[in-house]
């Protein structure tokens, strides 16, 4: 069975502020102090892991560690199907050190250059890890289509050339209640609540 937070302050081991805002929101209804590992100056560690569920355990148990507070780590990306999966766990490392964003998805269309196939997923890992060294882990993944030239100015990352699955909208369309209601980071957290919170 896994273990319960008890309440109180939970670290997102994240310095991404769109993701630590969209794992904010999804906790809102909780009885939960959220607070960033940025707004911590925790360091982050190198992510030296081959899966985004080892990503994420690391991120996390870092940040339960060296804060001494629950910690929750998310490590997701986009794994291309005509690419064979990448970007996938490179897929922030693809924005380069500045984080463009408009560079990796310029990368990808370059990359994937006349091959017609199209899909792609977004993959999410979540790990909510105790400062006593104990982990609950958590994937979800959504299907979906790319689609060029980016379209939207709303979410982060790849969300303007993602369509997911059902849509005719990309990620970066449609409202941010839209996308936590469909998100592979929603689909992740269901389970993590379900766990972890109800």
């Amino acid at each position: 069975m896994a273990r319960r937070f008890a309440g109180g302050k939970l670290v997102v081991a994240s310095h991404n502020a769109g993701k630590a805002r969209e794992i904010r929101e999804l906790l809102a209804p909780y009885p939960v102090e959220v607070i960033s590992a940025a707004d911590l100056n925790l360091p982050g560690p190198e992510e030296t892991g081959l899966t985004f569920i080892a990503n994420a355990e690391l991120k996390a148990r870092a940040a339960a560690t060296t804060s001494g507070l629950v910690a929750l780590a998310d490590d997701s990306g986009m794994s291309v199907d005509g690419l064979n999966g990448a970007p996938g766990i490179y897929s922030a490392r693809w924005a380069g050190p500045d984080k463009d964003f408009a560079f990796a998805m310029k990368r990808v269309e370059t990359e994937l250059g006349g091959n017609p196939n199209r899909g792609a997923q977004f993959n999410c890992a979540l790990t909510l890890c105790w400062p006593d060294g104990h982990c609950e882990s958590f994937e979800g993944t959504l299907q979906g289509q790319l689609v060029f030239p980016p379209r939207g100015t709303k979410g982060f990352g790849y969300d303007p050339i993602f369509i997911p699955e059902g849509e005719t909208r990309t990620f970066g369309e449609i409202s941010a209640d839209e996308k936590h209601a469909m998100s592979h980071r929603a689909l992740a957290f269901r389970q993590l609540v379900a766990a972890c919170f109800a």
